[in-house]
């Protein structure tokens, strides 16, 4: 490895340029005005795998945006990794709440501030510069395929047909994935258990236009204070979700790993300072690191109707809309939890207004074994580096690909990230440490020479 971490040590300038210049590419997916860019951003990486020596790269389109895929077959008796990441971004707003420009990155306090600059593209180019310096060193030790994809952010809707159409070209040994945090820099941690998720829009309509709120208001439902209160009675004064059978099939996580994961190093005042408030609100009985790790949720993304602009308008609405996210935990699935919600809102509608429901889309929640040789290959990196084990934790987020991987490739995979929870993933002013980008490229080739090793062991 002396010779990787040279490489890495005399290029690291170079690597953050070529980082920065991605993040200037505002690969947006969800909003159909930024295709270009995506595609434009699909090509640049591309281009970055063909330079740091991965083969057969190819721009694969799909009916949506499209996937990045390339190879380094190195011997068909040597195990094979399928590398994942992502290439698009979250939308930026709100725009007025960024310090820099999203798209304009800044290095400010050792840290890269930009969207996307944890949220993958500066994870999943940790893993084109660690392939860069073993291509360099000669020191690949095993097969490594790339699959870097552009729909993440927006349900990664064609992702699933790509798979189940190139299974012999994806098949792998394990897939790994930097899209997951730390605990903090000198705690190094490994993510071994994701949410699921079911993202609805809904939709309440009262009278057939806009009304004067002084002629008709107090008369007519307004689908706006019917909408709020439809929304509040989703939660009971305890913070439990009031939809009939959404509990049903939870797994219910033993005492003994509720102990375990409450002994990782948490601060609550700490905690409630970073985000700037005074008090915290979560399901009565399980604390803050279960509330966002093996609890399903259910809360309004995003809420809109009647006028919002500047001024006064003395309007009672039409219609009133609101996106609501649930994330869902090992044993739920996407689908029946969307149908359950539903049936329960469609059923809670007063008679004053009529409801549409809309499932845009979902995923499904992953737990990954501690005992499996990626695991423990990565353990051993992260000890590398970092100079001590990490922890293994539950992430709140969903990578609903983990569980896609798992059932059409047949391959578990190991999240080996390096961000941190206060880096503003999709929130303004998203940012990822120097640190955490130069220590994942650091990392990174330590992880395929202990798969290497631990799978010639057992084969």
């Amino acid at each position: 490895m002396e010779r990787v971490q040279s490489y890495i040590l005399a290029n690291k300038a170079r690597f953050l340029d070529e980082l920065l210049d991605m993040l200037r590419i505002p690969s947006i997916s969800a909003d159909a005005a930024y295709a270009a860019d995506v595609k434009r951003c699909a090509e640049v990486v591309a281009t970055r795998l063909r330079e740091a020596g991965v083969d057969a790269v190819e721009v694969c389109e799909t009916p949506g945006h499209p996937i990045v895929y390339g190879e380094k077959l190195i011997s068909p008796d040597l195990p094979t990794v399928l590398v994942y990441g992502h290439y698009d971004v979250q939308p930026p707003d709100p725009l007025d709440k960024w310090t820099t420009p999203p798209f304009e990155p800044v290095i400010k306090n050792e840290r890269i501030y930009a969207r996307g600059a944890c949220d993958d593209k500066g994870q999943f180019y940790m893993h084109v510069k660690a392939f860069e310096a073993m291509m360099n060193a000669n020191e690949v030790p095993c097969n490594i395929k790339f699959m870097i994809e552009g729909e993440e952010e927006s349900g990664s809707v064609n992702l699933g047909g790509f798979c189940r159409d190139n299974v012999a070209r994806l098949a792998c040994d394990t897939v790994l994935i930097s899209d997951t945090e730390i605990i903090a820099n000198d705690t190094p941690s490994i993510c071994v258990g994701l949410r699921g998720m079911s993202y609805m829009q809904v939709e309440v309509t009262g009278p057939n236009r806009d009304l004067h709120s002084g002629v008709y208001g107090g008369a007519v439902g307004n689908p706006i204070n019917v909408l709020c209160d439809m929304i509040s009675s989703l939660h009971d004064k305890n913070r439990h979700i009031t939809v009939k059978g959404f509990y049903d099939d939870v797994e219910t996580v033993s005492k003994k790993d509720r102990k375990a994961m409450n002994e990782a190093p948490f601060n609550v005042e700490d905690y409630k300072t970073d985000l700037g408030v005074d008090a915290l609100l979560g399901e009565k009985g399980y604390t803050p690191i279960e509330h966002t790790s093996i609890r399903p949720t259910l809360d309004v993304n995003g809420i809109w109707g009647g006028y919002t602009g500047e001024g006064a308008k003395t309007v009672l609405p039409s219609v009133a809309y609101a996106k609501i996210s649930m994330r869902l935990v090992p044993g739920q699935r996407s689908a029946p939890i969307a149908e359950l919600f539903q049936q329960h809102f469609e059923a809670i509608a007063p008679d004053c207004v009529k409801v549409k429901v809309e499932f845009l889309h979902g995923g499904e929640g992953a737990v990954i074994p501690t005992d499996s040789v990626e695991y423990r290959a990565a353990a051993k990196a992260m000890a590398t580096t970092f100079g001590k084990q990490p922890i293994p934790t539950r992430g709140g987020g969903s990578i609903p690909i983990v569980a896609l991987f798992r059932e059409v490739l047949g391959a578990d995979s190991v999240l080996m990230g390096f961000g941190l929870d206060t880096d503003g993933l999709h929130s303004p002013n998203e940012s990822y440490g120097l640190f955490n980008f130069y220590r994942g490229i650091e990392t990174i080739p330590y992880f395929f020479k202990y798969y290497a090793e631990m799978k010639s062991i057992l084969l």
